[in-house]
């Protein structure tokens, strides 16, 4: 296994089957490999895993964050997910439904909504995974949205921070 240039993860055929041996029960999907390989085929898997035979690019590291910027490596559940409506549905009170909404629509205005979705992903991911991560730090801490979603714990509307302040 090695990472390129890009910080992509590529795997030789050798480290697969390792790793699939090891952890059969494991996704393998997306997963870069530097020749093609049989192992799907030899093992016996009806669910081929979707696997990418990787070549050496020559776009440069900005092409490729470009390129990359639009993809979201998370379930179909949570890119299908209503996030607004689940953020409101969070929401306990008439001010928070306030603060909520005006936060939402600067989300929206930004075109953030993809990672409201994938951060309650991830949290939710860390939850499962008994994962602990901090009380929360910098900016982010003035987003009421990001304390409803569970990014952080520092609840924005009790300590009067702008969110101003997070989206400059």
């Amino acid at each position: 296994m090695r990472i390129d240039k890009y910080g992509q993860v590529i795997f030789t055929e050798k480290d697969l089957v390792e790793h699939y041996l090891k952890n059969p029960e494991d996704k393998i999907d997306n997963t870069l490999v530097e020749t093609h390989i049989e192992f799907p085929i030899i093992l016996g898997l009806e669910n081929v895993p979707d696997i990418k035979t990787y070549t050496e690019s020559n776009i440069s590291i900005n092409q490729f964050d470009a390129i990359n910027q639009s993809n979201w490596y998370m379930p179909q559940k949570y890119k299908d997910l209503d996030i607004a409506k689940h953020i409101l549905e969070l929401c306990t009170n008439d001010s928070e439904l306030q603060r909520a909404g005006h936060e939402l629509l600067l989300f929206q205005e930004r075109n953030m909504f993809d990672l409201l979705k994938y951060l309650k992903y991830l949290v939710d991911t860390m939850r499962e995974n008994n994962i602990v991560w901090g009380v929360g730090r910098g900016s982010s801490v003035s987003s009421f949205v990001l304390y409803l979603l569970g990014v952080h714990k520092i609840n924005s509307l009790y300590y009067d921070l702008s969110i101003d302040e997070f989206l400059k």
